[in-house]
């Protein structure tokens, strides 16, 4: 079921060797610009509203989860192409109702900054290994509450267990 209300943008695919900090870096980059890009996209915009139509005015908590459950609910989980590192544009990810973990994030994030959320990415590096996941930040008042769209816990600022490793990267 697609979300998005037209067809998928061109460009929609970036691939990235995954292989490295600077592959980690240069993939948060691509997050980071589709973010922007498409954070004024009428259809992204378009979806964002709708989905926090029904919660109270100002209730900022309300919205971020109400996209935040969305994101969790509605897209699919599914892993990259084989020995690739890809990754989709919002729009994209919204008409294919799937994608890994750094769809997802750019995703939600870009839903969160086009109704006036700020949000970060956070590369994640688990027992002193690689960077191998990346959630969303997001402020709640002082407060940057961490947002992973790829589990079933309930929205409470979950944070994976064993990280030892962050890599930052603001919209």
């Amino acid at each position: 079921m697609s979300f998005y209300p037209s067809s998928i943008p061109p460009h929609s695919l970036s691939a990235i060797p995954s292989d490295s900090v600077g592959a980690t870096r240069a993939t948060l980059k691509l997050m980071v610009k589709f973010s922007r890009q498409y954070k004024t996209d009428v259809g992204v915009l378009t979806v964002a509203q709708n989905l926090v139509r029904n919660v109270r005015e100002k209730d900022y908590g309300g919205e971020v989860r109400e996209l935040y459950d969305f994101v969790k609910r509605s897209i699919r989980y599914l892993r990259d192409v084989n020995g690739v590192e890809t990754v989709s544009t919002p729009p994209r990810v919204l008409q294919q109702g799937q994608g890994d973990c750094d769809d997802k994030s750019t995703l939600l994030a870009t839903l969160l900054e086009s109704i006036g959320h700020p949000a970060r990415f956070v590369a994640l590096g688990f027992k002193g290994g690689e960077f191998s996941h990346v959630i969303v930040e997001t402020r709640l008042g002082s407060t940057w509450v961490p947002l992973d769209a790829t589990v079933s816990y309930a929205f409470v600022g979950w944070y994976p267990p064993e990280v030892t490793r962050r890599m930052e990267a603001h919209i």
